[in-house]
C-alpha cells in the first residue's frame, strides 16, 4: 500500500512498481484512489503480486507493508497492516512520530522529500520511496523500476525520464540490501 498527499506522485509510483514486478513475470493488480484535488488531498494505492493469476480486486483488509509519504490520510492505511508489518516512512514530512507504532511494526525510514529535492524537487520524493523499498523487500530489481518508469511516463513528461532515473537509483542505494524480503528464496535458484 502507498499512501499520501495529492501532488507527491503517488499514483505514478505505484504503476512505476507494478510494471516493474509485471517486467519480472509477476502477476500484479493495482486500484488507485484518490480525493477529488489534484494536490493536497488524500491519495492511496494498493498492488496485489502474486506468482501466479490474481482472481480477486487488489482491496485488501490486511496488508504486510506499506510506504507513507506524508502523515496526513495514513490512519487508514495503519489499520490494514498487521503486527510486524514493514513500514517505510519517508522521514522528510512524516511528523507524527507517535502514530508509528514501532513496538508493532518494522519503520524503515528514507528521507525521500530531502533526497528528491537535492536532485530535481521534491515530487521526485515517491520515486526515491518506491526504489528503496524495492531494495527493502527485493520486490522488483532496480533495472526493472527504470523500464516501467520510462514506459509509465506520459509523453508530456518525457523530459523527466533522466532525473527520474537518478531518483530511481538514489532510493535503491539508500539501504546496504535485501533485509525484508518479499519473496522466500528458493533454494538452488541463480
Amino acid at each position: 500500500m502507498l499512501t499520501g498527499i495529492g501532488g507527491q506522485g503517488v499514483q505514478l509510483a505505484a504503476q512505476t512498481l507494478a510494471r516493474a514486478a509485471t517486467l519480472e513475470g509477476r502477476f500484479v493488480m493495482l486500484l488507485g484512489t484518490y480525493g477529488g484535488t489534484m494536490r493536497g488531498g488524500n491519495t492511496d494505492s494498493t498492488l496485489v503480486f502474486g506468482d501466479g493469476p490474481l482472481g480477486s480486486p487488489p482491496i485488501v483488509s490486511r496488508a504486510w507493508s506499506a510506504i507513507a509519504m506524508h502523515h496526513r490520510f495514513w490512519a487508514p492505511t495503519r489499520g490494514k497492516l498487521q503486527r510486524g508489518s514493514l513500514l517505510l516512512v519517508n522521514s522528510t514530512l512524516f511528523e507524527a512520530e507517535d502514530e508509528l507504532e514501532r513496538e508493532l511494526l518494522r519503520v524503515f525510514e528514507v528521507p525521500a522529500s530531502e533526497i528528491a529535492t537535492g536532485i530535481s524537487g521534491p515530487m521526485g520524493a515517491s520515486m526515491v520511496a518506491i526504489a528503496a523499498y524495492a531494495r527493502l523487500t527485493g520486490i522488483v530489481e532496480l533495472d526493472s523500476l527504470v523500464e516501467a518508469m520510462t514506459s509509465s511516463l506520459p509523453p508530456y513528461r518525457r523530459q523527466h525520464v533522466t532525473s527520474n532515473t537518478e531518483l530511481l537509483r538514489a532510493g535503491f542505494a539508500f539501504f546496504d540490501a535485501s533485509e525484508v524480503p518479499a519473496w522466500e528464496a528458493v533454494e538452488g535458484a541463480a
